[in-house]
């Protein structure tokens, strides 16, 4: 049987469609069932037969940090698909992010290799990789520790780290470096809050790049490594290298709301970021931008993902797709 972790995330949703239509038995791990809703109205994107497929899903009531009950979810898994993460840029939010990403992942890892899983794979970010001196990203550059890196992109090394560990210890497992992450149904979180902020009006745009994937793509991905011999290596996925201006302007356009105008100087995000944090430290408002939101935004550097597609013959889906699909979802859900 197969464990999915995160099964209530953007990708973890995706994925376990994916899954049911192969699969005869998933298991999955929840927090609030509220949260199963949305991986429901996931499969009601692709399917009208939404029950039939959503029922190979045995779903388990649990928490990555909490090892006794981890310890009866894997009874009877094979192999492990691990998307469960804490997702923050604010730095207040360090601990927690250590506790659920870094903590809960070596949980993970114990227990496929108590359990002898025979595959992991891992849900990283290309936030892991390092970008300062470096025009091309690859899966060979290395990550920075004395760079300015956000609270997440640290906590997301430190649960990498933890899967190469268990790779030492005998654990077969393959990493995914997902760029930003295109999909519908989660309107509130990761690239569903940008298209929800973009309907809603969005004066400003930047020409800093950014590397965006289909999250159909993702899934797709992780599930041809997992059924392939290939063990203990990482793979970027990121389908194409957009500015933000060009982004946030064609999702505007297919939304048919007005783009933004304004270019946002390197000055502008540099005041952003400290007013933002003269809010924190007076009003303890949460924080919204950071410096090192402000300086990705400013990136230039390019994530390559030659080495999926040429040991994998992957092809993506272009990013206009994507980014035309996921507005015709927004739109779709934005009335009903």
């Amino acid at each position: 049987m197969i464990l999915v972790t995160g099964g209530t995330g953007l990708v973890g949703a995706h994925l376990l469609y994916k899954l049911s239509l192969t699969e005869p038995k998933i298991r999955a791990i929840y927090r609030s069932e509220k949260k199963i809703d949305k991986t429901r109205h996931v499969f009601s994107y692709f399917t009208k037969d939404v029950d039939t497929l959503f029922n190979k899903i045995e779903w388990v009531e649990g928490d990555i940090l909490n090892v006794p009950k981890l310890e009866e979810v894997f009874q009877g898994i094979t192999k492990v698909y691990h998307s469960a993460a804490l997702v923050s840029f604010d730095p207040n939010d360090y601990y927690k992010l250590r506790k659920t990403n870094i903590e809960g992942t070596a949980n993970i890892v114990n227990l496929c290799l108590a359990n002898q899983i025979k595959k992991l794979c891992y849900v990283s970010s290309i936030a892991v990789l390092g970008k300062e001196g470096n025009d091309i990203i690859t899966e060979r550059t290395d990550w920075n520790p004395n760079a300015d890196n956000s609270v997440y992109s640290i906590t997301k090394y430190g649960a990498e780290m933890e899967v190469w560990r268990g790779t030492q210890e005998g654990l077969n497992a393959v990493i995914v470096n997902p760029g930003i992450i295109l999909g519908g149904g989660f309107w509130k979180l990761g690239s569903g809050a940008l298209f929800r902020k973009i309907y809603q009006g969005m004066k400003y745009y930047t020409t800093g790049l950014l590397g965006y994937v289909d999250v159909n793509d993702v899934v797709n991905g992780m599930i041809l490594l997992m059924n392939n011999e290939i063990s203990n290596e990482r793979f970027i996925m990121v389908a194409d290298n957009w500015s933000f201006k060009d982004f946030s302007v064609m999702v505007a356009n297919k939304l048919n709301v007005i783009p933004p105008k304004k270019e946002a100087k390197l000055w502008h995000l540099q005041l952003a970021w400290r007013l933002d944090w003269l809010n924190y430290f007076f009003n303890r408002k949460y924080r919204k931008f950071t410096k090192q939101m402000a300086s990705s935004l400013q990136n230039n550097c390019v994530f390559s993902s030659d080495k999926l597609k040429n040991e994998l013959k992957f092809n993506f889906t272009p990013v206009e797709k994507s980014i035309a699909e996921t507005c015709e979802l927004f739109l779709k859900d934005l009335k009903s």
